[in-house]
C-alpha cells in the first residue's frame, strides 16, 4: 500500500488545500522542506499527498534521509497516481473547476476515473466510491494479471512525440 506520496507545484499551499478539500481532509506545513505543505485525507491509512515547490529535488542524503533542493524545473511527466476519496464524483469535479484545473471524466475501460490535473501539470486519477469499486474489481490479485495482458493498447491515449527543434 502506498501512503503518501509527493509531487511538485508551483502554488505547493494552495493545490495541498485544492487535493484536501477533494479528499475530504486537512492541509498542514510540511517541515522538513519549507514552503511544501502535505495535503492529509485523515483517514485509517494515513493517507496523503506532499506539494513541494516545482522544481524541488529529493536526493540521498545518507542516513540523515533525504536532503531537499531545488533546480527550479517543472512540466508535465509521467509520475501520476489514483487515489480514492469519500467524496462524490460531481463535487470533486466542482472542486477541480473552482481551483481552474483541467477535469476529465474518463471511461479506462474496466473502470472509470476522474483525471484532476493539479495546477494542469500533474495528474491525479480521483476515484469516487463508486470508481473505486470498479478499480479495486479489476486489480483483483487473482485475475489482474490476465486481465491487463489480455488488453490492447488504446490508440487514442498515445500521442507521437513532436521533432526536436535544431
Amino acid at each position: 500500500m502506498i501512503h503518501h506520496l509527493s509531487i511538485g507545484a508551483r502554488n505547493p499551499e494552495q493545490a495541498a488545500r485544492v487535493l484536501a478539500d477533494i479528499m475530504g481532509g486537512t492541509v498542514v506545513p510540511f517541515r522538513p522542506n519549507p514552503g511544501s505543505f502535505y495535503a492529509l485525507q485523515l483517514d485509517e491509512h494515513g493517507s496523503g499527498v506532499e506539494l513541494h515547490p516545482a522544481g524541488t529535488e529529493l536526493q540521498p542524503n545518507g542516513a540523515v534521509g533525504g536532503s531537499f533542493s531545488r533546480t527550479g524545473s517543472h512540466g508535465f511527466g509521467p509520475v501520476h497516481f489514483a487515489l480514492s476519496v469519500s467524496t462524490d464524483a460531481d463535487t470533486v469535479q466542482a472542486i477541480a473547476r473552482r481551483a481552474g484545473w483541467q477535469c476529465f471524466d474518463c471511461n479506462r475501460g474496466p473502470f472509470h476515473v476522474i483525471e484532476v490535473w493539479v495546477e494542469n501539470e500533474t495528474m491525479i486519477e480521483v476515484l469516487p466510491p463508486a470508481y473505486a469499486q470498479e478499480y479495486l474489481a479489476f486489480f483483483r490479485p487473482d485475475t489482474v494479471q490476465t486481465a491487463m495482458t489480455s488488453r490492447p493498447a488504446s490508440a487514442a491515449r498515445q500521442r507521437q512525440s513532436e521533432p526536436a527543434a535544431s
